[in-house]
């Protein structure tokens, strides 16, 4: 049996889901992309191989491996993109929920069945159809639960608007003692730079109190500011547009201590390591055009 445990982002991770490379299919249609930056580089012919992604995603397994922490592989389904495991399912507390996630991807959940196979069948939860929610949006934090959403009425219009304001109602419900904090984030179906997929494309609590973040991820200033009231402006890490493009809020935490981040994140990765952090560097600049790093591949099960 797996006996979930989650509570916040940065305690002493022991078992995670690496979502998988080794079989995309062929190069997505312009008009099938599910964010600007797949259909950018679609268009550029720059979209990634898969060889150079399972490259990636096996150093992140050998980092994960050097940590005694157990990984869980989905099975591989063929031609089918399965590299972002957080978008699919998340854990808060003691409950496994399972994601409302793009209709296109609904066979991922399957391919973890042996995962879920070990999880006690009454902590298993499925969001009603109407309350749209991935786990990239999704982020315990003690008594809170901060969650990524967009409250606008054209919520419809934009494929990357990913949870919406019922889930972050029906989020509350099920977790009547926590503190859910919810945060409108800046949408767009065709400017990469312009769109933040989830929250953890724009903001990430760290260990030793500190956090990154965009500001012009959010489009409510006063939620922008009460993050950093939260944090402490001293404790957080401002990142540039094109530093969110690149995806450097989406780093990954193995401990308070330990992160996991990409190479050439140079100005993130010195701040952290002036900060005290062991940052242990991969590759994952492949992975990132699909607008997705290190927090959207993997999904935490246990933490200390």
């Amino acid at each position: 049996m797996i006996h979930l445990h989650i509570n916040d982002e940065t305690s002493r991770l022991r078992a995670v889901v690496l979502g998988r490379a080794d079989s995309n299919g062929p190069v997505p249609k312009f008009e099938e992309a599910y964010d600007p930056k797949s259909a950018e580089h679609i268009k550029a012919g720059t979209y990634p191989k898969d060889e150079d992604m399972m490259r990636e995603m096996d150093a992140v397994a050998e980092v994960l491996k050097k940590y005694n922490v157990e990984v869980y592989r989905p099975r591989s389904i063929k031609d089918y993109n399965q590299i972002f495991s957080r978008d699919i399912a998340f854990v808060i507390e003691d409950k496994f929920i399972i994601a409302n996630i793009l209709e296109d991807r609904s066979m991922e959940i399957g391919a973890i069945e042996h995962v879920i196979n070990k999880i006690d069948p009454s902590k298993i939860i499925e969001f009603p159809e109407n309350a749209h929610i991935e786990g990239g949006d999704v982020m315990p934090w003690g008594d809170y639960i901060f969650v990524g959403s967009y409250y606008g009425d054209d919520y419809d219009s934009f494929i990357t608007a990913r949870t919406n304001m019922n889930a972050v109602e029906h989020l509350q419900k099920l977790f009547p003692h926590k503190k859910i904090k919810s945060f409108n984030l800046k949408k767009s179906n065709t400017v990469a730079e312009e769109n933040a997929l989830h929250l953890d494309c724009c903001f990430q609590p760290l260990g030793k109190g500190k956090a990154i973040i965009h500001k012009e991820g959010f489009l409510i200033e006063e939620e922008y500011e009460w993050l950093v009231n939260f944090f402490g402006k001293e404790n957080c890490f401002h990142i540039t547009k094109q530093e969110m493009y690149n995806m450097n809020s989406n780093v990954f935490s193995i401990s308070p201590e330990v992160v996991i981040s990409e190479k050439n994140f140079t100005r993130l990765n010195t701040w952290l390591r002036e900060q005290g952090f062991t940052v242990e560097e991969v590759p994952y600049s492949e992975i990132a055009k699909q607008e997705g790093l290190l927090r959207c591949t993997t999904m935490p099960l246990i933490r200390d």
